[in-house]
């Protein structure tokens, strides 16, 4: 059972890492891993109120792949992002690797997401608003990107009451 421990911390050197695609031979593992950020995921629910994605790496599993729990489970594979708004809004962030801290950032809008799902299947999905953030936030974490690096100035930062 994966829980809030097993979840990478701010400052680990793994979050820093770009992530390897998922190749279609690793297709077997994928159950498993979803399992793992699933579990890892309702635990971070459960403590701190808040949790509708969770990638890969934060596990250290370092493979392109993150997942969103949203109206139904996604699980999505090698995502690539595209036609991504000029438009930009602001939000306070969070993050499940430093799951007290709020960091405002700028995000796209809105945007499209190509991915493969857990059956290898090419998906399209057109997204704007929260989860256009979502998404955003995820995919940063398979380039080794936080948002903390994304902070709007050396102001944006705060902590969860």
């Amino acid at each position: 059972m994966k829980t809030i421990h097993d979840i990478l911390k701010l400052g680990d050197p793994r979050l820093y890492e770009m992530c390897e695609p998922v190749l279609q031979s690793e297709l077997t593992l994928v159950p498993d891993w979803v399992q793992q950020l699933h579990e890892a995921m309702e635990d971070i629910r459960r403590v701190y109120q808040f949790g509708r994605g969770i990638a890969a790496p934060q596990l250290g599993i370092m493979k392109r792949m993150f997942y969103l729990n949203l109206d139904r489970p996604y699980i999505i594979l090698n995502p690539e992002l595209n036609d991504l708004s000029d438009e930009k809004f602001e939000l306070w962030d969070d993050c499940m690797s430093f799951p007290n801290l709020l960091v405002k950032v700028k995000r796209h809008e809105s945007l499209t997401l190509h991915y493969h799902d857990e059956n290898w299947k090419p998906q399209s999905w057109q997204v704007s608003g929260a989860i256009s953030e979502l998404i955003q936030h995820e995919y940063d974490h398979l380039d080794g990107v936080l948002c903390t690096m994304r902070a709007i100035d050396e102001k944006a930062f705060k902590w969860k009451e």
